[in-house]
């Protein structure tokens, strides 16, 4: 094992093909070249990875969210890791913007897998020496690495959009709403940041239905800006109605924001027919045109990502990184 004070030569930020417009802009964050790979498949479905670059004893980081299709970007960047450390990598950190079976975080039906475990396991497995990803949809799949993990929050980005958008006067007239009781925390936070109340929901979700059912909420939303704070949208069922029950305690507009926009299904019609006046999200994923509707803004995170990567590379706390975005 590398000394904590080693320091690693050259930076190489290569990408597979999940999301190679966002390791992009880190790149032009970084104000270095993206690094030449080739990551395809064979006719067989069989992955293939090359490098075409010296990367002995470089500072590798490989950007590879786990977006659709989801198994075939986690096997595009086990082989990527692999290959690097084949290659004699220095040190390769797995940039994964948005880390997904996130929710198969513990046993919470008999006979079920703890997946967001098994990702971990393999990940270390094929040669990772650490992670570097945002906003976790449970903080203790931290817990689950045995290498360091660099968990950032994009609520920093969202809430300076939100500060400007609504300005000193009417952002005190806003009341952050968390979609149920286990989001709290992070609703509270956004809440903070904003130095708004907040107010939560208690829902029900319909078994492994992807359906919910919000049945009431705690805290002062009447004649207030309601904005809904989560991690992620996936059918967009949840914010839906967590904006149909807030309408109904009196509030008189909402609006959303969340970290990963994963918008599957129906979700972009859901999210048009919904009272949701603005569903702001970043791009930890890749969004197709015909998701990038009118009542869809999209905020990019590669400037933080970026910054993460030159503190990572040089030394410099993360952390501080929590007070800037």
């Amino acid at each position: 094992m590398r000394p904590s004070f080693y320091v690693y030569e050259e930076l190489k930020v290569f990408t597979g093909r999940a999301h190679p417009a966002l390791a992009q802009a880190i790149c032009d964050y970084l104000e270095i070249p993206l690094g030449e790979a080739d990551v395809f498949e064979f006719s067989n479905e069989n992955i293939f990875v090359r490098y075409h670059e010296n990367i002995r004893a470089r500072d590798v980081f490989l950007v590879q969210p786990f977006t659709s299709p989801v198994n075939t970007s986690i096997m595009e960047l086990l082989i990527m890791i692999d290959a690097a450390r084949r290659a004699s990598a220095g040190r390769i950190t797995a940039v994964v913007p948005y880390y997904a079976y996130g929710r198969s975080d513990k046993k919470d039906q008999p006979r079920v897998p703890i997946t967001a475990r098994l990702l971990a396991n393999l990940m270390e497995t094929a040669g990772a020496d650490r992670l570097l990803t945002i906003d976790l949809h449970a903080g203790q799949i931290q817990g689950f690495f045995n290498i360091p993990v660099d968990e950032l929050t994009a609520l920093g980005i969202l809430a300076r959009y939100f500060q400007e958008k609504f300005g000193p006067d009417s952002l005190q007239e806003v009341t952050v709403v968390a979609t149920d009781v286990g989001d709290a925390k992070r609703a509270r936070r956004m809440a903070d940041r904003l130095g708004v109340p907040l107010a939560i929901v208690e829902k029900r979700r319909l078994g492994n239905q992807e359906q919910v059912e919000a049945v009431n909420i705690i805290g002062e939303v009447r004649g207030r800006i309601a904005l809904i704070v989560d991690d992620e949208v996936l059918t967009g069922g949840t914010l839906a109605a967590t904006a149909d029950i807030a309408l109904r305690h009196g509030a008189r507009e909402v609006y959303a924001c969340c970290t990963h926009a994963l918008l599957a299904g129906r979700a972009v019609s859901v999210m048009e027919e919904s009272p949701i006046k603005e569903l702001v999200v970043t791009d930890t994923v890749p969004l197709t045109p015909e998701k990038r509707v009118p009542k869809v803004k999209v905020l990019s995170v590669a400037p933080l990502l970026g910054e993460a990567i030159r503190r990572i590379h040089t030394g410099q706390s993360v952390g501080a990184l929590f007070d800037e975005y």
